[in-house]
């Protein structure tokens, strides 16, 4: 981003988590609170962007694998005579999606209480930023209407 900018900054989805990144604003005179904030947002992203693009290899992996064993079991190459790629019914891909998920169970309900955890620390974090702003705005207001 530019250099005047004054905004958080969102780009295009990652290739291996499919979020999208987030440049965020460093006022020039940021508070220690204000930092916090910005820091505990941008490890929430870092440890998202992490979870995900692991979770989205292992998937991708395991779902070729999938592919591969359900192919061959059936006498099937993973490309037809036309050099298509092979696939299966719906179904078959439901097995699949229903035992991954399975297998994963654990793995997202740890970090959707993780998730929860730092989301409700930034929303307080981003209640007492607002505050203190709030409350510097009413101090100006006062002096303004004093003089």
């Amino acid at each position: 981003p530019p250099a005047h900018s004054r905004s958080d900054w969102i780009g295009p989805p990652d290739k291996h988590s499919n979020l999208r990144p987030v440049i965020f604003h460093a006022p020039a005179e940021e508070s220690a609170l204000e930092r916090r904030l910005r820091e505990a947002r941008q490890e929430a992203q870092a440890r998202d962007q992490r979870f995900w693009a692991g979770h989205n290899r292992a998937f991708a992996q395991e779902k070729e694998e999938f592919v591969y064993s359900r192919l061959k079991a059936k006498g099937l190459e993973m490309r037809d005579e036309t050099g298509q790629k092979a696939t299966l019914n719906a179904e078959e891909m439901a097995d699949f999606y229903k035992d991954f998920l399975r297998k994963n169970f654990r793995k997202h309900m740890q970090y959707n209480r993780d998730w929860y955890k730092r989301n409700f620390t930034i929303t307080f974090l981003m209640g007492q930023v607002a505050l203190v702003r709030a409350l510097r705005w009413l101090r100006w207001k006062n002096k303004d209407v004093g003089n």
